[in-house]
């Protein structure tokens, strides 16, 4: 599978802005107007009726003054204004109905579009966003998906409106009168063409406008997502001295836009009503000659007013078209991107109820981020169930490579990870993936009120199940005690809650889901020492009926371990109970030593602070 790299507009290569003007890469999209066919198709024949209601309007001008109001019939002028009417009232409805048609289609396939892509990236293995970052995936999300909405519920109407316009107008220009037809002709490239380069300097201008908003918005997120380390460091002047600079910098772009659409706004008045009035100062002769009627000047007039309007805006529509394809291309990357973790077609089953053992036999990997550095190198492990296992070693020793591998995050370069003697690669991931509960180092809350971030775990457990789980946990108490209890809002990334709660809210979730296996990392390494004995005990229940694996590195956490696994370089070094490797004075009794000699420190130094306080 090909993972794509982040990209970014500035560093666009050439090859990929010539792609991004390759009108076919919005093709593969269209399978999702598909569906909506039969909407689609009633809002071309609402935009050909619009069209041919505009075009019909220039013949009811040349009656309305030929017959209307240059003969003495009363009759012919009210028919002249009931026919302009009635083509006015056709128009209006064409309109609503092309507009609200078609707008109901871009929202509603770009709805689809960006349903299907979501699902398409939570389904990515974790290697995909090693090398792709999640603002630029944001981006393609939101940024990307509104300017197709823009184009498949506006401009592709337009384009082809105007198309119809264009076609039609040209004929009724040859018809009325072949003589100033020609004329417009000559004066249409004159005028149409410099509109054309300064809208798309004006078009480039915006672009970059909208760019120095983006930096703008960028700069805001990552100042308010940090907005503790800005505060702690006194750093609020110069954020806000980066922030001002930026505002100028966007400040200036913006003028420079307003500049070049102003001065494109005075030429468009300039050159149309100049090349109105040749055409006036033409026809007016053939009207005094008897070439022409009134009538049949000002229709042409119309028709050649229609004509330049059109040619203008199926210009710009085209270069939305060409900015639009580059947008197309890249979710189509991503609609096209596959998991690097297939998913077998006649997948195995495990065993009802899943014992929980756990194999994973002369493993060796390496991420993908980094191809040449081994995480874990010939690595094998086995876990009885109902096993207490510890796992410690120094950092980048391998243990957080063996719970990515055990949830499938990732497939070894060779060897085999093994649940109840089931190959993990011929399971559904999400079969094997429910035999797994997951407590990780850093827990993630998500925006919501504890009842749905403590269900998460479950999705479908009552209420009193969750609230069981949030007291196994030790976090009732402090639950209860928050404004609202299990239905306050916990914040931003739980931005209400200490660490500790934090980490006593993903420990519930775990409980909640009940699991075969139960995966901890360093679940206690944010509590205090109280909250981690109350923890400890509910994990101690927990833990006693199920297979549990343990990162860890208090001795705390180890020493209570059936099996203490010692892993360096992504090797098993050393394995047994605490007093036998303690014994053998390996890698094991010096990390002991190491904690030991922290330990007395911390507790030397509260004495002394304890003694100052008296």
């Amino acid at each position: 599978m090909r993972i794509f790299g982040p990209s970014s507009s500035r560093g666009e290569s050439r090859s990929d802005r010539e792609k991004s003007r390759d009108l076919t890469k919005i093709r593969p999209l269209l399978r999702f107007v598909w569906p909506y066919r039969v909407e689609a198709g009633c809002a071309i024949i609402a935009l050909t009726v619009s069209a041919a209601a505009v075009l019909a309007m220039g013949v009811g001008l040349r009656l309305l003054i030929d017959q209307g109001l240059g003969g003495d019939n009363i009759a012919l002028l009210n028919d002249a204004l009931i026919y302009l009417i009635g083509m006015v009232v056709l128009l209006a409805a064409g309109t609503f109905a092309r507009f609200y048609l078609v707008s109901w289609l871009g929202e509603r396939v770009i709805a689809d579009m960006r349903q299907a892509i979501f699902e398409r990236i939570l389904r990515l293995s974790p290697a995909f966003f090693e090398v792709n970052k999640t603002g630029e995936l944001l981006s393609r999300l939101t940024t990307d998906t509104t300017l197709l909405q823009t184009v498949i519920g506006s401009q592709a109407s337009s384009a082809l409106r105007n198309l119809l316009l264009l076609l039609g107008g040209i004929a009724m220009l040859f018809i009325t009168s072949p003589r100033l037809a020609g004329l417009v002709f000559v004066l249409v490239p004159i005028v149409v063409v410099p509109i054309i380069v300064l809208g798309r300097r004006v078009r480039q201008r915006s672009r970059a406008s909208q760019d120095r908003i983006a930096d703008l918005g960028g700069h805001i997120e990552e100042s308010f997502n940090a907005i503790q380390t800005v505060q702690a460091f006194g750093q609020e002047a110069n954020v806000q001295a980066r922030f001002g600079d930026k505002v100028n910098f966007a400040f200036r772009t913006a003028i420079s836009r307003v500049r070049a659409r102003a001065f494109l706004t005075a030429f468009v008045i300039l050159f149309v009503f100049t090349g109105i009035a040749a055409v006036l100062w033409l026809g007016g002769h053939d009207v005094l000659d008897g070439r022409l009627t009134g009538g049949e000047l000002t229709s042409f007039l119309f028709f050649a007013v229609v004509v330049a309007g059109s040619v203008g805006s199926l210009s710009e529509v085209y270069g939305d078209l060409q900015h639009a394809a580059g947008a197309a291309e890249r979710l189509g990357e991503l609609l096209r991107q596959d998991s690097d973790i297939p998913v077998p077609d006649n997948p195995d089953s495990l065993p009802e109820p899943s014992k929980g053992a756990i194999t994973l036999e002369d493993v060796t990997f390496s991420y993908p981020s980094r191809p040449d550095e081994l995480a874990l190198n010939g690595f094998t492990l086995d876990v009885a169930p109902g096993e207490h296992v510890a796992l410690v070693g120094p950092s980048g020793a391998g243990k957080t490579s063996v719970f990515n591998l055990l949830l499938r995050y990732y497939d070894p370069d060779s060897g085999a990870v093994y649940i109840d003697g089931v190959d993990l690669r011929r399971l559904k991931t999400a079969e094997a993936r429910d035999q797994l509960g997951l407590v990780p180092q850093d827990a993630a809350i998500f925006a919501a009120d504890a009842w749905e971030n403590i269900r998460f775990g479950r999705p479908g457990a009552v209420d009193e199940e969750v609230r069981q789980a949030a007291r196994v946990a030790g976090a009732e108490q402090f639950i209860d005690a928050l404004p609202d209890g299990f239905a306050t809002f916990l914040g931003e990334k739980g931005m209400r809650l200490s660490g500790g709660q934090k980490q006593r809210i993903a420990i519930a979730r775990a409980v909640l889901r009940n699991p075969a296996i139960l995966l901890l990392d360093e679940a206690t390494s944010a509590l205090d020492a109280e909250s981690e004995r109350a923890v400890q005990q509910a994990l101690e229940i927990l833990m006693s009926e199920r297979t549990t694996i343990v990162i860890a590195h208090r001795l705390a956490t180890v020493q209570k371990a059936d099996r203490i696994v010692v892993m360096d370089k992504g090797r098993v070094v050393a394995e047994g109970s605490h007093d036998t490797l303690m014994a053998e004075g390996g890698l094991y009794a010096r990390l002991a030593a190491l904690q030991f000699d922290r330990a007395e420190s911390e507790t030397e130094e509260d004495k002394k602070r304890s003694i100052s306080a008296v």
